[in-house]
């Protein structure tokens, strides 16, 4: 059996880098980062749960096949989108992007 503050402290950590990486960072690619950060912290949760489980929940080493495969599609997507945006405008920093929308909606 083993001890579940260590799991819990880890997913704990990595969702709230998570979490800050996405409220704090302009840059696209590293909006991503923290995007996969919580995705990771939500998969150690998930296998600690399912590690320590008295029933041994069938489902829970299934599960994390699916988080791997929909976190690799979420990279794919969303780094097309960022190399979209980066030919289109010449820069993938955020705050310019919706400066320059604000500026293509006004009269």
């Amino acid at each position: 059996m083993i001890h579940l503050v260590g799991p819990y402290l880890l997913a704990a950590a990595l969702v709230g880098l998570g979490v800050a990486g996405i409220a704090v960072r302009r840059n696209a690619v590293l909006l991503l980062v923290g995007v996969e950060l919580v995705l990771s912290g939500g998969l150690v949760l998930l296998l600690t749960t399912q590690a320590t489980g008295a029933d041994r929940w069938a489902a829970g080493s299934v599960l994390p096949l699916f988080v791997i495969t929909i976190a690799a599609a979420e990279v794919v997507v969303a780094l097309a989108v960022v190399l979209a945006v980066f030919r289109l405008r010449g820069s993938i920093d955020l705050d310019a992007a919706s400066d320059a929308t604000d500026r293509e909606e006004a009269p």
